[in-house]
């Protein structure tokens, strides 16, 4: 399997890699496979990673327009063009599209700071999620929730985020993982029978959750969220969509 990088450090950004395998997509676009990557393949509501592969030995370049996980290898699909792609065993320069995957990353850490006051505060379970570069939603079980709780709510995950709290990337095994009260915050368990390891995200100090995405290392670098929308998503399950801005 190659080196997934994305998993455990969120600011690689661009690194050296060898093709080891090429194939193509159901819709015929190449499929390319590296030894090491950055590229984040997708997950948990957050999209896959987009950015460039470059092969210096003659200066060609390729986009990838998304990566995806298949058997445990993280696959980068790259628009395809009349030379085709890159051949196994090139050596080649991959090169995130780092003002997007940063965007997400601070979205994402956004998310769980709400996630994590909502569940202190309210005690509520998630339903569903999901993000875009600066801008995501979250769904609760919440049948409580007004306008009014979620203006309250946007001051108190505005609060945390300024507070600098630490955002720590941990791996456990998974019987010491589950020993974690309310590790797992969403109302149906999404993470698959017989995994051996859970990767956990921590906001120190309020929210720990089973998480495989990217995310800041500390919240100031999120900035600030703004409840942009909210819904009732019926009698129980309720929705807060947000924007992520600069503090």
């Amino acid at each position: 399997m190659g080196q997934q990088l994305c998993y455990v450090d969120a600011y690689a950004q661009r690194i050296d890699a060898r093709v080891v395998a090429t194939e193509r997509s159901e819709s015929g676009n190449p499929l390319v496979v590296l030894d090491r990557t950055v590229f984040y393949p997708g997950g948990g509501g957050q999209p896959s990673d987009r950015g460039l592969i470059l092969r210096a030995a003659d200066g060609r370049t390729w986009t990838v327009r998304s990566a995806r996980k298949t058997e445990g290898e993280i696959v980068h699909e790259i628009d395809p063009d009349d030379l085709g792609p890159p051949m196994v065993g090139d050596t080649v320069t991959i090169d995130l599209d780092w003002a997007r995957r940063y965007a997400l990353m601070r979205t994402h850490t956004a998310l769980h700071a709400l996630c994590g006051v909502v569940w202190r505060d309210y005690g509520a379970l998630v339903t569903g999620g999901n993000m875009e570069p600066g801008s995501g939603r979250m769904d609760f079980e919440f049948e409580r929730m007004t306008g009014d709780l979620v203006d309250e709510i946007e001051t108190m995950v505005n609060f945390e985020l300024e507070l600098g709290r630490a955002v720590r990337v941990n791996v456990l095994p998974r019987d010491e993982a589950f020993a974690i009260p309310d590790l797992i915050r969403t109302k149906i368990n999404l993470l698959p029978e017989g995994i051996e390891e859970i990767r956990t995200i921590e906001i120190v100090g309020l929210d720990l959750q089973a998480d495989g995405g990217t995310h800041v290392a500390n919240t100031t670098e999120v900035g600030r969220i703004k409840v942009v929308g909210y819904e009732s998503k019926g009698r129980i399950n309720k929705r807060i969509r947000i924007a992520v801005e600069d503090a």
